[in-house]
């Protein structure tokens, strides 16, 4: 079974650069949770409003659909901010893994500025930072922290994956 992972955070976080790079590393598809929105959303979000959860639910649900269409690994870029999104979405696929990037608002903020000719507004940040809801233990996700380079955010999933598998191996042995 191959990686099957959500690279997750907030507009800005770089979870489509990372994504991207994790998928080339990994030899699996990626695919762009932004590019599932319906065109009332991206509407929506292109004059500063926030999506609500009945927005969100048909996306997730393609989101989901595409997870669970390649159990051999792949990997999303998507958002899911809050438990409930990420339990959706393993309701598709539960073996996905979600891959938070982490950082500092004004670090993100910084990233957003440069960006040019994305549908989400830098005005939203605040709202997305408001809703994020951080993994929870029992998640088994991994964070990253987004202030470093992309080959060095790919080497960072990389080797906690190296020291999950350590961590069972070592564990098994005892």
């Amino acid at each position: 079974m191959g990686h099957l992972l959500v690279v997750m955070g907030v507009s800005g976080s770089g979870k489509s650069t990372v994504g991207a790079a994790l998928a080339r590393r990994l030899g699996v598809p990626f695919a762009d949770a932004d590019d599932l929105h319906p065109a009332a959303s991206i509407a929506k979000m292109s004059r500063g409003e926030p999506l609500d959860d009945g927005d969100r639910r048909p996306w997730l649900e393609e989101v989901g659909r595409w997870l669970a269409g390649h159990p051999d690994g792949g990997v999303m870029s998507c958002s899911a901010l809050k438990r409930a999104y990420r339990d959706q979405l393993r309701h598709h696929a539960p073996a996905t893994t979600f891959v938070l990037l982490d950082g500092a608002p004004d670090v993100i903020a910084r990233r957003q500025s440069v960006r040019a000719g994305h549908f989400m507004p830098a005005s939203l940040l605040t709202s997305q930072l408001a809703t994020l809801e951080p993994l929870e233990p029992d998640e088994g996700g991994i964070v990253l922290d987004v202030d470093q380079g992309v080959d060095a955010i790919v080497q960072a999933y990389l080797d906690a994956v190296e020291a999950r598998g350590r961590g069972r191996r070592d564990g098994a042995r005892s």
